[in-house]
């Protein structure tokens, strides 16, 4: 990583304002257990294990699930401004399996991701939390909804600590598991 990437993710890290990317269309996500696309055009490719929050219009949460944001690392490496090719390209986000309601919303959520090879063997594990976001749900959504429509059941991947190292990328027959406890 660069300073002036650095410097870009520091900054937007302490701005008011939310990093925030608009995958839309359906052709550019897929259902649990259905492969996710990998860029022919990057060679450092790599999974984002993150929940999603399910949202009305008004940006109310009414549920959450798991989401695998794939990011194309070389891409956003060589200018921050080609973020959204790295990011937003077809089977670029896996959701499921089920759109589920919390008993309580104020207890963190676990979120784990293991990638396996085509073999089996483990290649990255990993764990982290929500309780580690530095924005609330609520304040993401709200976000989500400011001056942008969205449709009832729109969802909103909340970001990820949880990326595996700079010595992997995804590979076509790599699986990738990732589980929210609970």
């Amino acid at each position: 990583e660069s300073a002036r990437e650095a410097d870009v993710y520091d900054r937007v890290y302490q701005a008011e304002r939310p990093e925030l990317f608009f995958k839309a269309t359906p052709h550019r996500v897929v259902g649990h257990g259905a492969d996710v696309r990998i860029r022919a055009d990057s060679p450092w490719n790599v999974p984002e294990a993150e929940l999603t929050l399910a949202v009305n219009r008004e940006g109310r949460i009414f549920g959450y699930t798991i989401g695998n944001d794939m990011s194309s690392r070389s891409i956003e490496g060589a200018n921050p401004l080609y973020l959204p090719q790295a990011k937003i390209y077809a089977g670029a986000c896996a959701l499921g399996p089920a759109v589920l309601e919390p008993d309580d919303w104020s207890q963190p959520f676990a979120i784990e991701m293991r990638i396996l090879s085509a073999d089996g063997r483990e290649l990255y594990a990993g764990m982290t939390s929500t309780d580690q976001m530095r924005r609330s749900f609520e304040e993401l959504a709200a976000w989500l909804v400011r001056e942008n429509p969205v449709p009832p059941g729109s969802v909103l991947l909340t970001g990820t600590g949880l990326v595996p190292p700079a010595d992997f990328t995804l590979e076509p027959g790599h699986v990738v598991e990732i589980r929210v406890p609970g």
